[in-house]
Formats: structure tokens, C-alpha cells, sequence
């Protein structure tokens, strides 16, 4: 008895193990999209770019990712390319350890823009791999989706003290997690190539793809990106010109944008477990629009709670419509991958310059305003999704080490 116990431990540890380094790896990654909101105050103040100028790197780190992301998509539901997961690390690492190199603002656009098609690359592949190692599990891939969060979140705490004392010319520093994330994706590769590992196991395609579904659950994502991308770029400078405080304010309040992003998601998954995927995507948006504009329009120190709560609910739907997608189109995995879980944090640095030049031209707090529509607009795009069937099929043979 104690000895099938124990099988049974090993069994689930094995299972357990590729899915935590890879949650760790894709917080090594998205660490550095959430580096380059991070960077723009101490731009700001350092070289003294205007609004337009500091969303302009936003943008030069999420324009080719966006691009570029459903085509590694692509290539990947083709071909396998684990060897992608921590060779990108290390592109994204570089990209940005080189923005703070010299005061070129061309060599800082491209700089970002390296990181950025590291981030590109990293995503479609990690995602395939994370669902084979899940098994399917919502629940599963909502915490390979935390990893990005505590990235994300954990981003403003390391480049604020590297930048305040080192100046831009310390970003070299910040290459290091790249490292880390590259290893540790190393070691989730192997571990799915061993005996009982998840390379034994693949989501095989179950049906017919359903384009419709895709897309309008793909105009909801870019709806929530550009809300989530917006206030990530500029939520600093407005909470730190609301309340005061400067640079250290703007970092708190990346700091909770972040991290609430990871209780959302979390949640997310259990609230799926009960609920249904669709369901509660469409309620996170309808909640996301009086959280917007709490921030937008509340005065005060609470502002920091409406930042809290807009992130809980733009991440809570985040690991479901990955799952959504794929289960939308079972034959495209990669694709629906690259679409859902990259574009949520590229596509929204497209319109960044718009709201960066709409505050030059006004006020900051007057280009905030649209991004409170846009939940709305994909609580009635999300409202109307279909809930696939339960669970992807599960079959032998995969080739996650191909």
C-alpha cells in the first residue's frame, strides 16, 4: 500500500515538475515586458522625452512581437521548436540589457524592439509546451500564466533600484534573469523528454476550428490589451503626478498593477472550474470598466486600490482565453497560442503613441479616458463566445522533443 503511495507521489511530482519551471522560466521572460514600462519614467527624467517620445519605446518593443508572434505560431504548429524557449530568453534578455547603453534614442528603439522579438518568439512555443505538460488543465495553465505575472510584477521592484543607482547605463544588469529563465527552460525540456514525462502526452486535435469564435475572442483580447499596455506605460507617471511621491510612487504602482494581475489569475482558474471559461471572462470585463475608471476619475491615495482591482480583473480571463483559443482552433495550437498569449501584452503598444500624443496634447488624465469603453466593448464581444466541450483529448507519442 505505502508503495503504490508513493509510486503515486512520483508520478504526480514528475507531472508537477516541468509545469513549475516552465511557470518560473515565463516569469524570467515576461520580466522583461514589463521592464520596458519600468524604463520610461527614468527615460523621462534622464533624457527628458516627452509622452509621445517614451510611448514611441513602448511601441518599438511591442510592434514587431506583434507582428511577428502569430507567425512563430505558425511555425510551430508545423514544427516543434522547444530549442526556441530559452534561445528566445536570452534574445529578450539582451534586447534589454542594451536600452540603456549610450543616449541614442535609435539605438534605444532598437534595443527594445531585440527584447520584444525575443518575447515574440518565446511565447507561442511555451504555451504548446505548457499545455502539453498541463494535460489540458485550466487550473494548470493558470499558474504557467502566474509565472508571467510575478514577471511582470516583479519587474518595477528590480529595474527601480538598478536604474536609481546605476543610471541607464546599468541596464546591462538586467540581462541576468535571462540567463536564469533560459536554464530553467533547459531543464523543463529535458524533463518532458524522460520516462512518463509530458512528451509521452500531446492535445490532439478534436474537431473542426471555429474561425468565428476566434475571432471575436481575439478583438476582445486586443481590447484588453491596449487597457492593460495603456495604463502599464503611463499609470506610473499619472498615479506619481496625482498623489506625488515621483519615481518611487510610479514604481508602487506598477508594482500593484502587476501583482494583482497574479490573484487574478489564479482566481481566474477556479472561477472557470465553476463557473465556465466564458462566463467568467465576460464578467472580468464588465467589472473592468468601473475598476478604469475608478483610476481615471477618483482623486487620492485609492487610486492604488483602483489599480489593484483593474489588474485582478483584466488577468482574471488571462489563462482562459489561451485555453479558449486553443480549444477554438484545435488544429492551430501554436497559432492560438501566439495570438491570445503574446498578443495580450504586444498588440496594446500600438496605440500607445496615440495616447501618449493625445497627453502632450491635453492632459494625461484626458487621454486615460477611452481605455474605460474599451472593457465594455469586449464584455459584449466575450458575452456572445460559445463554451467549447470539456477537456482536450489527450494522445501518445508527442513531439515536444522532436
Amino acid at each position: 500500500m505505502r508503495t503504490g503511495t508513493r509510486k503515486r507521489t512520483r508520478k504526480r511530482t514528475r507531472k508537477k515538475s516541468p509545469l513549475t519551471r516552465l511557470s518560473l522560466g515565463h516569469a524570467c521572460v515576461d520580466f522583461y515586458q514589463g521592464a520596458v514600462p519600468a524604463l520610461v519614467p527614468f527615460l523621462v527624467a534622464e533624457r527628458g522625452y516627452g509622452y509621445a517620445a517614451a510611448s514611441g519605446i513602448v511601441l518599438a518593443a511591442s510592434l514587431l512581437s506583434s507582428v511577428v508572434q502569430p507567425l512563430f505560431g505558425a511555425l510551430t504548429d508545423r514544427w516543434p521548436l522547444p530549442w526556441l524557449l530559452p534561445a528566445s530568453t536570452l534574445v529578450a534578455g539582451a534586447g534589454l540589457g542594451l536600452a540603456g547603453v549610450g543616449d541614442s534614442y535609435a539605438l534605444t528603439l532598437a534595443a527594445v524592439a531585440v527584447s520584444g522579438i525575443g518575447a515574440a518568439a518565446y511565447h507561442p512555443e511555451s504555451a504548446r509546451v505548457a499545455r502539453l505538460a498541463s494535460e489540458g488543465s485550466h487550473t494548470a495553465m493558470s499558474w504557467f500564466a502566474l509565472g508571467g505575472n510575478v514577471g511582470f510584477a516583479a519587474a518595477p521592484l528590480l529595474v527601480a533600484p538598478v536604474v536609481a543607482v546605476g543610471g541607464l547605463g546599468a541596464t546591462p544588469l538586467l540581462a541576468l534573469p535571462a540567463l536564469v529563465g533560459a536554464l530553467l527552460c533547459a531543464a523543463a525540456l529535458r524533463l518532458t523528454r524522460a520516462p512518463g514525462g509530458a512528451a509521452e502526452r500531446a492535445v490532439a486535435p478534436a474537431g473542426v476550428d471555429d474561425r468565428a469564435a476566434f475571432l471575436r475572442l481575439t478583438l476582445a483580447v486586443v481590447c484588453r490589451s491596449i487597457v492593460f499596455v495603456g495604463l502599464s506605460s503611463f499609470v506610473g507617471l499619472y498615479v506619481a503626478e496625482r498623489v506625488g511621491g515621483g519615481e518611487p510612487a510610479a514604481a508602487v504602482a506598477l508594482f500593484v498593477l502587476y501583482l494583482g494581475g497574479g490573484v487574478g489569475t489564479v482566481l481566474g482558474g477556479r472561477l472557470a472550474g465553476r463557473w465556465g471559461r466564458v462566463r467568467v471572462v465576460a464578467w472580468s470585463y464588465a467589472a473592468t470598466v468601473f475598476a478604469v475608471a475608478g483610476v481615471v476619475l477618483v482623486p487620492g491615495p485609492a487610486v492604488y486600490g483602483f489599480v489593484a482591482a483593474v489588474s485582478a480583473a483584466l488577468y482574471v480571463p488571462f489563462s482562459l482565453q489561451v485555453t479558449l483559443a486553443q480549444d477554438y482552433l484545435p488544429n492551430r495550437i501554436g497559432t492560438a497560442s501566439g495570438v491570445t498569449l503574446g498578443l495580450t501584452v504586444t498588440v496594446g503598444g500600438v496605440a500607445t503613441p496615440l495616447i501618449g500624443a493625445a497627453a502632450d496634447a491635453t492632459s494625461l488624465r484626458t487621454a486615460l479616458l477611452p481605455l474605460i469603453v474599451l472593457p465594455a466593448v469586449a464584455w459584449l464581444l466575450a458575452r456572445r463566445l460559445p463554451e467549447p466541450d470539456a477537456g482536450p483529448r489527450v494522445a501518445e507519442k508527442a513531439e515536444v522533443d522532436a
